[in-house]
């Protein structure tokens, strides 16, 4: 059996990460365990990069979709620059030793320690998301004698047709300024004394698969500056930030590329006339890595129904709990070939190879489901399972719900893996408790 899922391919009835056998890796390591392709993050990275060149943005990975140190070194020896979200995020790519002139800061609620922590390491610029803001790095920049760097970030009123839990461009969205309280604030700019506008950003949400919705943001963009700001105010504007929540792949279906998004989308930048920023994070990661499971039990109910008990949980991947998000699931190990593509719902009941089943996790939650109601080749006890596109929001999301150790990461690059995450320990749970224990 031959079937690929970008660098994840089965081979003689085995999965393999680029040219390492999955159930070698988990030999090693145990299970549950994140599973990423450096090579297919580097060629994500290069596609996306490749696919604007002609406008040369300047690439800060989205650190929240995946902040291991490891793989945001990979991306930063590759030259990007970094999108962080928190304070945490930010002492992430510090410790790297990114150049703070190829960070931005975004996030609705920046706090006054985290905005000093950015001023202090001189980041190039915030994404401000509201007039309050403003007025605070203007207050803190002023006390440390430093500028604040900053871009508007712009609610565009723009529907990006993706989940309603992950669409950040609408009016009634906790993002952004709407354009008229944006002209006000670049019309009483220099009230600001320790603020250098820079420019302004607009993010839809993500997954989004068609460029459609990014046109229409730019093109309110360009009119807004057009007609809303007198030409000082417009000379202002020197960066243009378009976010990013390209899509991927999550079912096998084509989906649009990069250089699908980028021959709508560059005509309206260079119409606008500014230096471009972008911020992709699900596109180079989202199909870099597998969740790899192990099978603990296999229940049927009097019934008929059946299920897969496995050893991860909601608590390892969020999303399907959170916002009924798909991720591809097969047998790490079998001899029967993952379809092509696997749209949620299908009719697989001609397969008699295959039979319907839940999988879920142990946790104690009945959203605990990570694939539900799912055509599926027989699997036993301590069998492997993998789920497919999960280097985005995977470990990022994981949490330690129910006193359950989070996972291993493991990063894989042609014939050889290394852990770049060690699994927690029990011992690692009750670490900032235990001292507070004679106290209480």
């Amino acid at each position: 059996m031959t079937t690929s899922f970008d660098f994840f391919n089965y081979l003689d009835n085995e999965l393999y990460c680029e040219d390492v056998k999955v159930k070698d890796i988990i030999e090693k390591v145990g299970t549950p365990a994140y599973i990423y392709s450096k090579n297919s993050i580097l060629e994500h990275f290069i596609e996306i990069r490749n696919a604007f060149e002609d406008v040369s943005p300047l690439i800060c990975f989205s650190v929240k979709s995946n902040s291991n140190l490891s793989i945001c070194k990979v991306l930063a020896d590759a030259g990007a620059g970094f999108d962080v979200v928190s304070g945490g995020e930010l002492f992430r790519v510090l410790e790297l030793g990114v150049s703070p002139d190829k960070i931005v800061f975004a996030g609705v609620g920046k706090t006054s320690e985290e905005i000093k922590y950015a001023l202090e390491n001189d980041i190039f610029m915030f994404n401000v998301e509201s007039p309050a803001e403003l007025a605070n790095i203007d207050r803190i920049a002023g006390g440390l004698n430093k500028r604040g760097r900053v871009a508007l970030r712009i609610n565009p009123d723009i529907d990006a047709k993706t989940h309603d839990k992950t669409t950040t461009g609408k009016k009634e969205n906790k993002f952004g300024i709407d354009f008229d309280s944006a002209g006000q604030l670049i019309k009483d700019i220099d009230n600001y004394k320790n603020i250098d506008l820079k420019g302004l950003h607009v993010h839809l949400g993500s997954p989004i698969y068609s460029p459609d919705p990014y046109v229409q943001s730019l093109e309110k963009m360009y009119k807004f500056l057009q007609e809303s700001l007198e030409d000082n105010a417009r000379k202002r504007i020197e960066y243009i930030n378009i976010g990013g929540g390209y899509c991927i792949s999550y079912t096998g279906e084509n989906v649009k590329k990069p250089h699908d998004f980028a021959a709508e989308i560059i005509p309206v930048i260079k119409k606008l006339g500014c230096k471009v920023i972008m911020e992709p994070g699900r596109f180079i990661v989202g199909n870099s890595g597998l969740l790899v499971t192990g099978v603990t039990y296999v229940k049927t109910a009097t019934w008929g129904k059946k299920f897969i008990v496995c050893d991860a949980a909601m608590n390892d991947l969020a999303r399907p709990s959170l916002y009924d998000a798909f991720h591809r699931a097969w047998p790490v190990n079998t001899d029967v070939m993952m379809p092509e593509i696997e749209l949620p719902g299908a009719d697989r009941s001609a397969n008699d190879r295959l039979e319907l089943v839940d999988i879920v996790g142990p946790v104690c939650e009945s959203s605990d489901v990570l694939a539900e109601k799912r055509w599926f080749p027989d699997v036993k006890e301590g069998g492997l399972i993998a789920f497919f596109s999960a280097g985005a929001y995977g470990f990022t999301m994981s949490s330690t719900y129910n006193t359950r150790p989070r996972t291993c990461e493991i990063l894989v690059d042609c014939d050889s893996f290394s852990t770049i995450r060690r699994r927690e320990t029990y011992e690692d749970l009750i670490t900032g408790e235990k001292e507070f224990l004679d106290a209480s």
